[in-house]
């Protein structure tokens, strides 16, 4: 399954259906909130697949609106990530995925682009194409989860070039990390 993974385009669908049309084998876009009838537009729009999410600015505030997505490598738990506290960490974000029994987690909300293998499990925000963070252009991703293997790459987008060009954002195998996580816990 080949995913296009998107997040906080607030209103502005134009530039991740410019970036769609230069990507091939998208199987379905992952719409990580803010706003998910954003997703739902590009769905008519593209003839393609939409999971969207809503965020907080969808005026979502349950811990439930999240979703799991089944795939050939395993579980994947999406999210908006602001009922998580994305903005100050991952661990409750990478504790509830585990919990749920997913090999990753897709998270957007801090519209800063991060992926990280952390030893059995990975972690993933694509940024935001239309309101990036931190100086950077803006970004999504690009994945790959099937027959037990998982790929994924961040990729940057001029807007004044209309290109994509990638950029080494990815932190190293940080195994240990959720082991950690885990034995400061409460959980059994």
């Amino acid at each position: 399954m080949k995913l296009f993974v998107i997040s906080d385009t607030h209103g502005d669908i134009d530039t991740a259906a410019e970036v769609f049309n230069t990507l091939s084998g998208i199987d379905r876009i992952l719409h990580l909130g803010d706003y998910a009838r954003d997703g739902w537009l590009l769905e008519s729009r593209l003839k393609v697949p939409v999971t969207a999410l809503k965020g907080n600015m969808d005026g979502s505030y349950s811990n439930e609106d999240y979703q799991i997505l089944n795939t050939g490598f395993g579980k994947i738990y999406l999210t908006h990530g602001h009922m998580e506290a994305a903005k100050y960490g991952p661990e409750n974000l990478l504790y509830k995925a585990s919990s749920l029994g997913c090999k990753a987690a897709f998270y957007g909300h801090t519209h800063i682009p991060l992926y990280r293998d952390l030893g059995g499990m990975y972690l993933l925000n694509p940024g935001s194409l239309t309101h990036p963070r931190g100086g950077r252009l803006g970004s999504y991703a690009v994945v790959s989860a099937s027959n037990g293997s998982f790929a994924a790459t961040i990729f940057f987008w001029d807007q004044k070039k209309s290109e994509s060009s990638l950029r080494a954002e990815t932190v190293g195998n940080t195994a240990g990390f959720l082991r950690r996580i885990f034995n400061d816990s409460d959980r059994q």
